[in-house]
Protein backbone atom coordinates (compact mmCIF):
# COMPACT_ATOMS: atom_id res chain seq x y z
CA UNK A 1 0.00 0.00 0.00
CA UNK A 2 1.99 2.99 -1.28
CA UNK A 3 1.21 6.64 -0.59
CA UNK A 4 -1.53 8.02 1.67
CA UNK A 5 -4.71 6.03 2.16
CA UNK A 6 -7.60 7.07 4.43
CA UNK A 7 -10.02 4.34 5.46
CA UNK A 8 -13.44 5.43 6.74
CA UNK A 9 -15.07 2.51 8.50
CA UNK A 10 -16.64 1.43 11.79
CA UNK A 11 -15.37 -0.18 14.97
CA UNK A 12 -17.95 -1.68 17.32
CA UNK A 13 -20.61 0.20 15.30
CA UNK A 14 -18.91 3.54 15.88
CA UNK A 15 -17.34 5.73 13.18
CA UNK A 16 -13.62 5.09 12.71
CA UNK A 17 -11.04 6.73 10.44
CA UNK A 18 -7.54 5.40 9.86
CA UNK A 19 -4.69 7.10 8.02
CA UNK A 20 -2.06 4.90 6.39
CA UNK A 21 1.19 6.22 4.90
CA UNK A 22 3.04 3.67 2.77
CA UNK A 23 1.15 0.89 4.51
CA UNK A 24 1.90 2.08 8.06
CA UNK A 25 -0.88 3.26 10.38
CA UNK A 26 -0.02 6.89 11.19
CA UNK A 27 -3.20 8.22 12.76
CA UNK A 28 -6.50 6.93 14.04
CA UNK A 29 -9.82 8.46 15.08
CA UNK A 30 -12.42 6.29 16.81
CA UNK A 31 -15.72 7.73 18.02
CA UNK A 32 -16.04 7.24 21.78
CA UNK A 33 -19.26 6.55 23.63
CA UNK A 34 -19.61 9.97 25.27
CA UNK A 35 -22.42 12.49 25.69
CA UNK A 36 -20.43 15.47 24.38
CA UNK A 37 -17.60 15.26 21.84
CA UNK A 38 -14.66 17.72 21.90
CA UNK A 39 -15.43 20.74 19.73
CA UNK A 40 -19.12 20.76 20.63
CA UNK A 41 -20.47 24.22 21.51
CA UNK A 42 -23.23 24.30 24.11
CA UNK A 43 -25.35 26.76 25.98
CA UNK A 44 -24.90 25.79 29.59
CA UNK A 45 -25.99 27.09 32.98
CA UNK A 46 -23.74 27.93 35.92
CA UNK A 47 -24.66 25.32 38.49
CA UNK A 48 -22.10 25.66 41.27
CA UNK A 49 -19.27 28.16 41.75
CA UNK A 50 -16.04 26.86 43.28
CA UNK A 51 -12.58 28.30 43.80
CA UNK A 52 -10.96 28.80 40.40
CA UNK A 53 -14.00 28.00 38.30
CA UNK A 54 -17.55 26.72 38.13
CA UNK A 55 -19.50 23.57 37.39
CA UNK A 56 -21.79 23.97 34.41
CA UNK A 57 -25.00 22.08 33.63
CA UNK A 58 -24.88 20.79 30.04
CA UNK A 59 -27.61 19.18 27.92
CA UNK A 60 -26.31 15.76 28.94
CA UNK A 61 -24.25 15.95 32.08
CA UNK A 62 -21.94 18.44 33.76
CA UNK A 63 -18.74 20.26 32.87
CA UNK A 64 -16.06 22.29 34.59
CA UNK A 65 -15.18 25.80 33.43
CA UNK A 66 -12.07 27.55 34.73
CA UNK A 67 -12.12 31.27 35.50
CA UNK A 68 -14.09 33.72 37.58
CA UNK A 69 -16.87 36.32 37.48
CA UNK A 70 -19.58 33.69 37.28
CA UNK A 71 -23.12 34.10 38.60
CA UNK A 72 -25.21 31.24 39.85
CA UNK A 73 -27.95 30.20 37.42
CA UNK A 74 -26.68 32.37 34.53
CA UNK A 75 -26.43 31.04 30.99
CA UNK A 76 -22.97 30.66 29.48
CA UNK A 77 -21.61 29.66 26.07
CA UNK A 78 -19.00 26.92 26.40
CA UNK A 79 -17.05 24.54 24.19
CA UNK A 80 -15.95 21.01 25.09
CA UNK A 81 -12.15 20.82 25.00
CA UNK A 82 -11.46 17.19 25.79
CA UNK A 83 -12.61 13.96 27.34
CA UNK A 84 -13.44 13.49 31.00
CA UNK A 85 -11.90 10.66 32.96
CA UNK A 86 -14.30 8.41 34.83
CA UNK A 87 -16.20 10.33 37.48
CA UNK A 88 -14.84 13.73 36.48
CA UNK A 89 -16.55 16.74 34.89
CA UNK A 90 -16.19 17.43 31.16
CA UNK A 91 -13.47 20.07 30.53
CA UNK A 92 -14.88 23.29 29.07
CA UNK A 93 -13.74 26.68 27.82
CA UNK A 94 -15.62 29.91 27.16
CA UNK A 95 -13.12 30.91 24.44
CA UNK A 96 -14.94 29.48 21.45
CA UNK A 97 -13.11 28.19 18.38
CA UNK A 98 -14.83 27.29 15.09
CA UNK A 99 -12.46 25.19 13.04
CA UNK A 100 -12.71 24.43 9.32
CA UNK A 101 -10.42 22.74 6.81
CA UNK A 102 -8.64 25.94 5.80
CA UNK A 103 -9.45 28.55 8.46
CA UNK A 104 -10.19 28.96 12.16
CA UNK A 105 -12.61 31.60 13.46
CA UNK A 106 -12.41 32.80 17.07
CA UNK A 107 -15.43 34.90 18.11
CA UNK A 108 -13.49 36.40 21.04
CA UNK A 109 -11.17 38.19 18.60
CA UNK A 110 -7.52 37.98 17.60
CA UNK A 111 -7.25 39.74 14.23
CA UNK A 112 -6.13 38.06 11.01
CA UNK A 113 -3.24 35.60 11.17
CA UNK A 114 -1.62 32.81 9.18
CA UNK A 115 -0.14 29.49 10.23
CA UNK A 116 3.57 29.76 11.00
CA UNK A 117 4.16 26.97 8.48
CA UNK A 118 3.17 29.31 5.64
CA UNK A 119 6.35 31.16 4.72
CA UNK A 120 6.02 31.93 0.99
CA UNK A 121 5.39 35.67 0.73
CA UNK A 122 3.17 35.49 -2.38
CA UNK A 123 1.07 32.80 -0.72
CA UNK A 124 0.80 34.83 2.46
CA UNK A 125 -0.50 37.83 0.51
CA UNK A 126 -3.04 35.63 -1.29
CA UNK A 127 -4.31 34.18 1.97
CA UNK A 128 -4.50 37.52 3.76
CA UNK A 129 -6.59 38.77 0.85
CA UNK A 130 -8.80 35.66 0.94
CA UNK A 131 -9.65 35.92 4.65
CA UNK A 132 -10.13 39.68 4.49
CA UNK A 133 -13.59 39.33 2.98
CA UNK A 134 -16.24 41.97 3.53
CA UNK A 135 -17.85 40.09 6.40
CA UNK A 136 -14.53 39.26 8.03
CA UNK A 137 -13.28 42.84 7.78
CA UNK A 138 -16.37 44.24 9.49
CA UNK A 139 -16.42 41.92 12.51
CA UNK A 140 -14.33 41.71 15.65
CA UNK A 141 -13.69 38.00 15.13
CA UNK A 142 -10.23 36.51 14.88
CA UNK A 143 -9.49 34.57 11.68
CA UNK A 144 -6.51 32.27 11.14
CA UNK A 145 -5.57 30.60 7.87
CA UNK A 146 -4.48 27.00 8.51
CA UNK A 147 -1.58 25.31 6.73
CA UNK A 148 -4.06 23.43 4.53
CA UNK A 149 -5.18 26.76 3.04
CA UNK A 150 -2.08 26.70 0.83
CA UNK A 151 -3.62 23.87 -1.21
CA UNK A 152 -7.08 25.45 -1.39
CA UNK A 153 -8.63 27.73 -4.00
CA UNK A 154 -9.24 31.32 -2.92
CA UNK A 155 -12.97 30.95 -3.54
CA UNK A 156 -13.16 27.90 -1.24
CA UNK A 157 -11.36 29.77 1.55
CA UNK A 158 -13.68 32.77 1.27
CA UNK A 159 -16.75 30.52 1.35
CA UNK A 160 -15.48 28.75 4.47
CA UNK A 161 -14.77 32.08 6.18
CA UNK A 162 -18.33 33.25 5.46
CA UNK A 163 -19.81 29.93 6.65
CA UNK A 164 -17.91 29.94 9.96
CA UNK A 165 -18.71 33.60 10.63
CA UNK A 166 -22.42 32.93 10.02
CA UNK A 167 -22.14 30.01 12.44
CA UNK A 168 -20.39 32.18 15.04
CA UNK A 169 -23.06 34.88 14.69
CA UNK A 170 -25.80 32.32 15.30
CA UNK A 171 -24.04 30.91 18.36
CA UNK A 172 -23.47 34.29 19.99
CA UNK A 173 -27.10 35.26 19.49
CA UNK A 174 -28.32 32.10 21.24
CA UNK A 175 -26.60 32.49 24.59
CA UNK A 176 -29.78 32.79 26.70
CA UNK A 177 -31.97 29.87 27.70
CA UNK A 178 -31.82 26.33 28.95
CA UNK A 179 -28.78 24.09 28.26
CA UNK A 180 -28.70 22.90 24.65
CA UNK A 181 -26.22 21.93 21.93
CA UNK A 182 -25.61 24.71 19.41
CA UNK A 183 -22.82 23.18 17.29
CA UNK A 184 -22.25 19.43 17.29
CA UNK A 185 -18.76 18.10 17.85
CA UNK A 186 -17.18 16.32 14.86
CA UNK A 187 -17.25 12.52 14.75
CA UNK A 188 -14.29 10.42 13.57
CA UNK A 189 -15.20 10.75 9.88
CA UNK A 190 -15.70 14.52 10.19
CA UNK A 191 -12.30 14.88 11.88
CA UNK A 192 -10.61 12.90 9.12
CA UNK A 193 -12.13 15.06 6.38
CA UNK A 194 -11.12 18.21 8.24
CA UNK A 195 -7.62 17.26 9.36
CA UNK A 196 -6.31 14.87 6.70
CA UNK A 197 -6.65 17.12 3.68
CA UNK A 198 -3.47 16.13 1.83
CA UNK A 199 -3.67 14.22 -1.43
CA UNK A 200 -4.38 10.51 -1.13
CA UNK A 201 -6.89 7.73 -1.71
CA UNK A 202 -10.09 7.61 0.36
CA UNK A 203 -11.76 4.28 1.02
CA UNK A 204 -15.17 3.89 2.67
CA UNK A 205 -15.97 0.37 3.86
CA UNK A 206 -17.61 -1.63 6.63
CA UNK A 207 -15.43 -4.63 5.93
CA UNK A 208 -12.25 -5.39 7.82
CA UNK A 209 -10.02 -4.24 5.00
CA UNK A 210 -6.55 -2.71 5.14
CA UNK A 211 -5.75 -4.66 8.35
CA UNK A 212 -7.20 -1.89 10.53
CA UNK A 213 -8.56 -4.28 13.21
CA UNK A 214 -5.18 -6.07 13.33
CA UNK A 215 -3.42 -2.74 13.84
CA UNK A 216 -5.83 -1.86 16.65
CA UNK A 217 -5.30 -5.25 18.31
CA UNK A 218 -1.56 -4.55 18.32
CA UNK A 219 -2.20 -1.24 20.09
CA UNK A 220 -3.89 -3.08 22.96
CA UNK A 221 -0.51 -4.58 23.83
CA UNK A 222 1.94 -2.60 25.97
CA UNK A 223 5.08 -3.80 24.21
CA UNK A 224 6.31 -1.94 21.11
CA UNK A 225 9.16 -3.32 19.00
CA UNK A 226 11.67 -0.76 17.79
CA UNK A 227 14.36 -0.85 15.14
CA UNK A 228 16.69 -0.96 18.14
CA UNK A 229 15.36 -2.61 21.32
CA UNK A 230 11.78 -2.09 22.52
CA UNK A 231 9.59 0.02 24.76
CA UNK A 232 6.53 -0.60 26.89
CA UNK A 233 3.68 1.94 26.95
CA UNK A 234 1.29 1.43 29.86
CA UNK A 235 -1.48 3.78 30.97
CA UNK A 236 -2.44 4.02 34.63
CA UNK A 237 -5.09 6.23 36.20
CA UNK A 238 -2.45 8.76 37.27
CA UNK A 239 0.02 8.73 34.37
CA UNK A 240 1.38 6.98 31.29
CA UNK A 241 4.56 4.98 31.99
CA UNK A 242 7.02 4.37 29.15
CA UNK A 243 9.85 1.91 29.81
CA UNK A 244 12.64 1.73 27.21
CA UNK A 245 14.83 -1.39 26.95
CA UNK A 246 17.86 -2.30 24.84
CA UNK A 247 17.01 -6.00 24.72
CA UNK A 248 20.00 -8.24 24.05
CA UNK A 249 22.34 -5.46 22.89
CA UNK A 250 24.90 -4.70 25.61
CA UNK A 251 27.24 -2.50 23.56
CA UNK A 252 28.21 0.93 25.01
CA UNK A 253 26.09 2.81 22.44
CA UNK A 254 23.02 0.58 22.79
CA UNK A 255 21.28 2.79 25.35
CA UNK A 256 21.44 5.97 23.28
CA UNK A 257 20.46 4.20 20.05
CA UNK A 258 17.42 2.61 21.67
CA UNK A 259 16.37 5.84 23.37
CA UNK A 260 16.54 7.74 20.08
CA UNK A 261 14.48 5.04 18.33
CA UNK A 262 11.91 5.27 21.13
CA UNK A 263 11.81 9.07 20.93
CA UNK A 264 11.00 8.91 17.22
CA UNK A 265 8.22 6.32 17.70
CA UNK A 266 6.68 7.71 20.91
CA UNK A 267 4.46 10.47 19.38
CA UNK A 268 2.87 7.94 17.02
CA UNK A 269 2.20 5.46 19.82
CA UNK A 270 0.63 8.09 22.09
CA UNK A 271 -1.44 9.46 19.20
CA UNK A 272 -2.78 6.06 18.10
CA UNK A 273 -3.49 4.94 21.67
CA UNK A 274 -5.21 8.24 22.53
CA UNK A 275 -2.98 8.79 25.57
CA UNK A 276 -2.30 12.12 27.23
CA UNK A 277 -1.79 13.78 30.60
CA UNK A 278 1.43 13.11 32.47
CA UNK A 279 3.83 10.83 30.59
CA UNK A 280 6.90 9.47 32.40
CA UNK A 281 9.78 8.01 30.39
CA UNK A 282 12.28 5.60 31.90
CA UNK A 283 15.08 5.64 29.29
CA UNK A 284 17.54 2.85 28.73
CA UNK A 285 20.84 3.40 30.59
CA UNK A 286 23.04 5.99 28.89
CA UNK A 287 25.70 8.51 30.01
CA UNK A 288 24.41 11.88 31.24
CA UNK A 289 26.32 13.57 28.44
CA UNK A 290 23.98 11.88 25.94
CA UNK A 291 20.81 13.29 27.50
CA UNK A 292 20.91 16.37 25.27
CA UNK A 293 20.93 14.20 22.15
CA UNK A 294 17.91 12.29 23.47
CA UNK A 295 16.07 15.54 24.25
CA UNK A 296 16.76 16.87 20.75
CA UNK A 297 15.33 13.66 19.26
CA UNK A 298 12.18 14.05 21.39
CA UNK A 299 11.76 17.70 20.38
CA UNK A 300 12.12 16.88 16.69
CA UNK A 301 9.59 14.03 16.94
CA UNK A 302 6.90 15.94 18.88
CA UNK A 303 7.32 19.04 16.71
CA UNK A 304 5.60 17.10 13.91
CA UNK A 305 2.75 15.93 16.16
CA UNK A 306 -0.55 17.82 16.17
CA UNK A 307 -1.39 17.21 19.84
CA UNK A 308 -0.12 19.93 22.19
CA UNK A 309 2.81 18.49 24.16
CA UNK A 310 5.29 20.00 26.63
CA UNK A 311 8.68 18.40 27.29
CA UNK A 312 9.10 19.17 31.00
CA UNK A 313 12.53 17.67 31.68
CA UNK A 314 14.49 15.28 33.89
CA UNK A 315 13.69 14.20 37.43
CA UNK A 316 16.28 13.48 40.12
CA UNK A 317 15.73 9.78 39.54
CA UNK A 318 16.74 10.09 35.87
CA UNK A 319 13.21 9.89 34.45
CA UNK A 320 11.96 12.26 31.75
CA UNK A 321 8.59 14.01 32.18
CA UNK A 322 6.19 15.00 29.40
CA UNK A 323 2.85 16.79 29.72
CA UNK A 324 0.41 16.10 26.87
CA UNK A 325 -3.07 17.45 26.24
CA UNK A 326 -5.88 14.92 26.69
CA UNK A 327 -7.25 15.60 23.23
CA UNK A 328 -8.39 12.08 22.42
CA UNK A 329 -10.07 9.29 24.35
CA UNK A 330 -7.89 6.32 25.28
CA UNK A 331 -8.32 3.65 22.61
CA UNK A 332 -8.78 0.86 25.16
Amino acid sequence: MKGRVVVLSELNRRPMAALFVDGKLEDLFVDPDVAHRPGEICRGKIERIVKGGAFVALPKGHGYLRGGNFKQGHSVLVQVTGYAEGGKAIPLTDKLVLKGKTVIVTPSGGGMNLSRQIRNEDERLRLFSAIDTYKAATTSYGIVARTAAVRAETKDIEEEVDHLIDQADAVLEAWKGEPTTLVAGPDAHDLARREWVQDGDWVTTKDEDHAVPDEIDALREANVSLSQGSMSVEATRALVAVDINTGGDFSPAAGLKTNIAAARELPRQLRLRGLGGQVILDPAPMPKKDRRVFEDALKAAFRKDAVETSLVGWTKLGLFEIQRKRERPPLI
